[in-house]
């Protein structure tokens, strides 16, 4: 039926695709730079919990590499980069895996503070930007499992 006099006109939407059926814009890990963007944020972050009484007894400082190398790996694979993480680990179970440490607000506050300053160093476009910062905003409310001090 067509449109009505003064009714816009809609047209069907078409998702973009190469002609071997992957989509035609680039992935979020492929917007802002891979790896390498991931894994710039992971050592800033580290930097900065390096120096946190809260935070750093949390991390093993015995494998400081290692745990950068499993939160690069998990950001790439969740933003659509290689799936090597769960290659290495299975699946990330998050909660479970964060479950052994107190995880209570001032915590959470503290992960978002020194995410949010490693993010800053990556100047990514004002979308790309608010986009990683909502999901790191909602990883970390998730991550709770206390409300003691």
């Amino acid at each position: 039926m067509p449109p009505a006099a003064g009714d816009p006109v809609r047209s069907p939407i078409t998702l973009r695709t190469t002609e071997f059926g992957a989509a035609a814009a680039p992935s979020f890990y492929d917007r802002v730079g891979g790896r390498a963007t991931f894994e710039k944020l992971v050592r800033a972050f580290y930097a900065g919990v390096r120096d946190d009484d809260v935070l750093w007894p949390m991390y093993p400082e015995h494998d400081l590499e290692g745990a950068i190398q499993r939160l690069t790996g998990f950001l790439e694979q969740y933003w659509g980069g290689p799936g090597t993480y769960s290659e290495e680990r299975g699946h990330p179970r998050l909660r479970m895996r964060h479950n052994p440490y107190k995880v209570n607000p001032d915590a959470r506050d503290r992960w978002l503070k020194h995410m949010r300053a490693a993010q800053d160093t990556l100047n990514l476009s004002e979308l790309d930007d608010a986009t990683l910062w909502d999901y790191f905003e909602r990883a970390a409310t998730a991550m709770l499992n206390t409300f003691e001090e």
